[in-house]
């Protein structure tokens, strides 16, 4: 159990400055994602339109939410 998340807090916020995004890295991830993707059958889908209807109500709903600034 965390008692001090303040401290918690500050230091996630200092490791996540001082680290540098690995692009290479990134795009080597995402091609081996995609490669387990498509061997599992998972990706590409057989029907691309599936379930979009869902996809509609999610960004009806978010969109009608006043922005509070």
């Amino acid at each position: 159990m965390i008692k001090n998340d303040g401290v918690l807090l500050s230091f996630e916020r200092e490791l996540v400055k001082d680290s540098k995004a690995d692009h290479q890295a990134n795009i080597r991830l995402f091609e081996a994602m995609f490669a387990e993707a498509v061997a599992l059958g998972i990706f590409p889908p057989s029907d691309p339109l599936a379930g979009i209807d869902v996809d509609f109500r999610i960004a009806k709903a978010i969109n009608s939410v006043r922005s509070s600034s």
